[in-house]
């Protein structure tokens, strides 16, 4: 996008003394004349840019206008690195890879901070990158998109005007007005398949305040109590933390905690076979047996 072009012709011109248009064209990818457009841009936008003919001419921005580069200390260099860094890795081009570089040529080769690597895609990046790109985009142009969406009722088409890409509880979501309900909504990207963007601009709807706190679309309304065999305390400690659960006089562990979705609970229970006991809510012990029990048949 030419905004952010723009930006990294301002950031490269306040980290080297001057330029040439040549170099910031083959930077860019773009051609020279581009580039003095650009330059004209940034001198109308209030950027006082110099521009020298000759053998040692080039642009540079006027040395009173300059930001002194030690505002920034390493620290801070190493968390906007390790920032960028986990954007990059759900990124399917290298314009993280371009600001990184821009940032280390400023203060040297400087990597992301010590001890921490964050990866946001796992090992779903060959179909979450594209997806993330292909709704950026749609944002921006404020164009519709349509994907077919699973979920425990089945597989349904879902035209969506998308507002913001979310990050939360380790997955990736689009939030955005839908058109099959009406309203605003999140789904989940690992659920969403053949998407694709609709042709013309959606009109941009006000967001009610109270859709935009995620945290509502999941309530944990289910009190769920489970007795643990002692052998599966490192998972309650991996997945819920030490404070969920204590430890009973016998030794078993006495398991207490919220859950949004009814059929993750009893499936979470049942993954722990004949280590674990459902103890409340009372009424999905029923259920839970049923389930147990058609397991059963299947190999009998």
């Amino acid at each position: 996008m030419k905004i952010d072009r723009l930006i990294g012709i301002i950031t490269l011109l306040l980290q080297h003394e001057k330029m040439t248009a040549p170099e910031l064209a083959t930077r860019f990818e773009v051609s020279r004349r581009t580039i003095n457009r650009d330059i004209e841009d940034i001198c109308k936008a209030g950027i006082p840019l110099v521009t020298m003919q000759g053998i040692n001419g080039g642009i540079s921005i006027m040395d009173s206008y300059k930001v002194d580069k030690t505002l920034l200390t390493e620290v801070d260099m190493h968390a906007i690195i390790t920032g960028l860094s986990s954007l990059d890795s759900v990124s399917q081009d290298r314009k993280y890879q371009n600001i990184i570089e821009k940032f280390s040529a400023s203060k040297g080769h400087i990597q992301a901070s010590h001890g921490i690597q964050i990866d946001l895609a796992s090992h779903y990046k060959e179909t979450l990158a594209p997806k993330i790109e292909l709704i950026k985009e749609s944002i921006e142009c404020k164009m519709s998109i349509r994907f077919n969406y699973f979920n425990k009722q089945g597989q349904n088409q879902i035209t969506l005007d998308p507002y913001i890409v979310v990050f939360k509880w380790s997955n990736w979501y689009v939030f955005g007005y839908s058109h099959n309900e009406e309203k605003f909504r999140l789904y989940k990207l690992n659920r969403i398949e053949t998407l694709a963007s609709v042709e013309g601009s959606f009109r941009v709807r006000e967001i009610p305040e109270e859709a935009l706190d995620f945290n509502a679309y999941f309530t944990d309304h289910i009190k769920a109590v489970i007795l643990f065999e002692p052998s599966e305390e490192y998972r309650l400690i991996e997945e819920y933390g030490r404070s969920s659960f204590t430890k009973t006089k016998e030794g078993k562990l006495y398991f207490s905690f919220p859950f949004t979705n009814e059929s993750y609970l009893l499936n979470w229970v049942l993954s722990f076979g004949d280590r674990a006991e459902l103890l409340e809510p009372k009424e999905l012990r029923p259920i839970l047996k049923i389930q147990l029990q058609a397991a059963l048949n299947k190999y009998n």
